[in-house]
């Protein structure tokens, strides 16, 4: 299992040809408390980039982008009826969704864990 991480704050785990994809705990703690979340489409292609879902809290509301080419193969609806697990484990019970990678060259594009908290302190 290799986790990879985006600009846009998202984190991907990659088994196989499938991926697993949610926010990060850096997000979730910019965000505040979760308390709603709109999830992708099962069965949706969507791009890299494209604007897969949204995550609200009492602070804000962010896009929840794709981070690469593919379909959304399964969602978490316990997320959608508890969106606080988002909070609680962003990076285990909180994930969004999963997908079927589509070009895996795209994987190897993401940042691994050392640059993506280098990201986050350059950013702060």
């Amino acid at each position: 299992m290799t986790i990879k991480y985006t600009p846009d704050h998202e984190w991907i785990q990659l088994e196989g040809q499938v991926a697993t994809v949610g926010i990060t705990v850096h997000a979730q703690d910019a965000l505040g408390d979760v308390v709603f979340v709109d999830l992708p489409e099962v069965g949706r292609s969507y791009a890299k980039g494209e604007v897969a879902g949204v995550v609200e809290s009492v602070k804000a509301a962010a896009d929840v982008f794709m981070p690469l080419d593919g379909e959304v193969t399964a969602v978490n609806e316990d997320l959608r009826a508890d969106p606080s697990t988002a909070n609680k484990d962003p990076q285990g019970e909180g994930w969004f969704f999963k997908m079927n990678v589509k070009d895996m060259g795209q994987f190897d594009t993401l940042m691994d864990e050392p640059a993506y908290q280098q990201f986050v302190k350059d950013n702060a």
